[in-house]
């Protein structure tokens, strides 16, 4: 499976990205990116066709490379921010079209990975497929979806050893990485904005307003034993002792625990926080307050039953936990976890968004019940932007950590794909409470 660089294992640099095929890209670290898939001529034919006719009807324009413009539909949009129609530049329609024949979505984002095809705006683009993403395919070829979407394989298992893996892929990538795009306070999850716009100096502030209002939930105050799951680089953890609470805060990330470490020293905060390397499950003690930021998400539905179990068996009477989780629809939600997706195989491995309902099935079966339950999906959408708008602005930051053309195209592509999905409401992002039910 290709996936993206690891600090200690970093590509030859490269020149800033630019439109049209990545130069020089590494064949043995992007094998389906350098080469194209075997389909044959049907499948490409017949995928031109779909999409094609698909596209037609989309509030797009669809350009080639040799500066045509095919003037599109006037389909409407649900989105914030600016309406007006984004484009899709095909360099290469022959590859592009034998990509999404082949392996459908994951190809699709391939081939923008292998510049093959760009827009004037990325995630406006993203947004409109990700409105219209159920009228993409005709409904009768529904049924043919595993024809081209790949299960997921065996290997992206959250095991205790899996999920080692599967966190080191992402976030031991390098702490510089991340520094060059996030914010001074190094949060990694959907910030809380008291309006639009807002703009990038606001984002810490805005960071600090969801930590604190995950900490009210949580009702963490001074004498509060608190366990986080998942630590990022210690953000909350810092603003938790900050308040007096003597926290207990678990990561499989090496290279997060080490920056968070060194972070809470400065602050002096030392002697109230206890980072652990330590997979949830392991966990042992009880605590007055769980708060877990965008964790479940890299859980797997397989393992959902250990997490609410552990969340409960930590949890002292009249505990209460603090979720905040990305959500998509249940359907879409179960349709997911079944493919292999271009997030799963190149983002976060092993990884899947719950629904609403499952979060809610899965608590109630380990004995928790949800008392409170905000969605807030447009304040991620911003977040994202801004984030998105860094990491563009920081190309020669990234190229000289050893990043090379492909790497920088597909977190671009991830970046603007998470956004649409929020900007579209194909996903939210909600604060969720769960405390014990009370015994029937």
């Amino acid at each position: 499976m290709t996936h993206p660089a690891t600090t200690s294992d970093h590509q030859a640099r490269l020149p800033e990205p630019q439109a049209g095929p990545p130069q020089r890209a590494d064949p043995a670290r992007w094998p389906d990116v350098v080469r194209l898939p075997a389909g044959g001529p049907v499948r490409t034919a017949v995928a031109a066709h779909l999409v094609g006719r698909a596209l037609r009807k989309l509030p797009l324009d669809v350009r080639t490379g040799t500066g045509t413009v095919r003037a599109t539909g006037s389909g409407t949009v649900r989105a914030t921010g600016p309406t007006r129609r984004p484009d899709l530049t095909l360099h290469d329609p022959g590859a592009f079209f034998r990509r999404i024949g082949s392996h459908g979505l994951v190809g699709f984002g391939e081939s923008y990975m292998a510049g093959e095809w760009d827009s004037d705006d990325l995630p406006g683009l993203l947004t409109v497929l990700a409105t219209h993403v159920d009228d993409l395919v005709p409904a009768p070829l529904h049924g043919l979806r595993p024809l081209w979407a790949a299960a997921r394989p065996g290997r992206d298992r959250n095991t205790r050893r899996g999920a080692r893996e599967n966190i080191h892929r992402h976030y031991d990538l390098s702490n510089d990485l991340f520094a060059s795009f996030l914010d001074p306070t190094l949060t990694y999850s959907s910030a809380v904005f008291t309006g639009f716009p807002a703009r990038f100096e606001d984002l810490p502030a805005a960071q600090h307003r969801k930590i604190d209002r995950l900490l009210d939930l949580a009702h963490v105050t001074d004498g509060t034993e608190l366990l986080e799951i998942g630590t990022g680089w210690g953000e909350l953890a810092l603003r938790a002792a900050a308040r007096g609470a003597r926290v207990t805060t678990l990561t499989l990330s090496t290279e997060q625990a080490e920056l968070a470490r060194a972070r809470i020293r400065a602050a002096g905060l030392d002697d109230r926080v206890d980072i652990r390397l330590c997979d949830y499950r392991d966990v042992e003690g009880r605590y007055d307050a769980v708060v877990s930021v965008e964790m479940i998400e890299a859980v797997g539905a397989e393992y959902w039953p250990s997490y609410f179990a552990t969340l409960r068996g930590a949890l002292r009477p009249g505990g209460r936990i603090a979720l905040q989780s990305i959500t998509m629809g249940h359907r879409q939600m179960l349709n997911t976890a079944a493919t292999h997706t271009w997030i799963s195989k190149y983002v976060f491995p092993g990884g899947l968004i719950p629904s609403r309902r499952a979060i809610t099935e899965h608590a109630a079966a380990a004995g928790l019940r949800t008392e409170s339950d905000l969605g807030f999906a447009e304040h991620y959408a911003h977040t994202l932007r801004l984030w998105r708008e860094r990491f563009t602005a920081s190309r020669r930051t990234v190229t000289d950590l050893g990043f090379d053309t492909v790497f920088q195209r597909l977190w671009e592509f991830y970046l603007a794909y998470s956004e649409a999905g929020f900007r579209s409401r194909y996903l939210d992002v909600r604060q969720i409470v769960l405390t014990e039910r009370s015994p029937r």
